[in-house]
């Protein structure tokens, strides 16, 4: 590839993030970066009482993300890297779907969004972003194979709602150019025909 790059990977839970993350490290020899899920001190303390710790958290991963983007942007003046999931995702779809639901509170929300908008002042954009569409079928399908236990219980109705808001802020994306991959029915790692589509979609925006 002519420059390195900084490639985003968005989606909801299931949708094929990490497998298309993967597919392109190893197409391509680059490096990845993931989001801090396991470091955050307050999940478990938030899967016992949301609405205690929603903002708590929230304000953990919006931290760690703004980290991770400015690794990224330090990162890809060397080499090309790529992102599972985003910081505008983690604002723009999670910590709104709590605020809807009234687990952070009006006041807090304010605060949330106030740093929100002051990170993006000071960030710079992917060069592109993937987004990855699914139904809420084959993400429940999906999550059902892949067999993590702390996803088994999550209803049906959260996955539809994070689905509704991830089209809400995708629709209204524009920092960035944007490729969109349906992947109910796409499966580049073992169809020889759909890796090379993905692969010929992804290299018009690596030169």
């Amino acid at each position: 590839m002519a420059t390195p790059k900084y490639i985003a990977v968005a989606g909801n839970i299931g949708c094929g993030k990490s497998t298309l993350v993967d597919f392109i490290c190893r197409t391509y020899g680059v490096r990845p970066f993931f989001e801090p899920n396991a470091n955050n001190p307050y999940l478990k303390d938030f899967y016992k009482d949301m609405r205690q710790w929603a903002f708590h958290s929230q304000i953990y991963f919006l931290t760690h993300k703004f980290r991770i983007h400015q690794q990224l942007e330090s990162q890809r003046s060397r080499e090309t890297v790529v992102q599972d999931r985003t910081i505008y995702e983690d604002a723009e779809v999670f910590a709104a779907y709590l605020h809807r639901r009234r687990f952070i509170r009006k006041r807090d929300w304010e605060v949330y969004q106030d740093l929100y908008n002051t990170i993006l002042s000071a960030l710079q954009p992917p060069d592109f972003l993937i987004y990855l569409r699914a139904s809420t079928r084959t993400i429940r399908k999906r999550i059902k194979i892949r067999g993590r236990p702390e996803e088994q219980a999550i209803p049906l109705s959260y996955l539809r709602s994070l689905n509704k808001l991830y089209e809400e802020w995708f629709a209204g994306y524009n920092q960035s150019p944007t490729i969109v991959l349906d992947t109910d029915k796409l499966d580049y790692m073992t169809d020889l025909e759909d890796f090379i589509d993905v692969r010929k979609t992804i290299e018009k925006y690596l030169d």
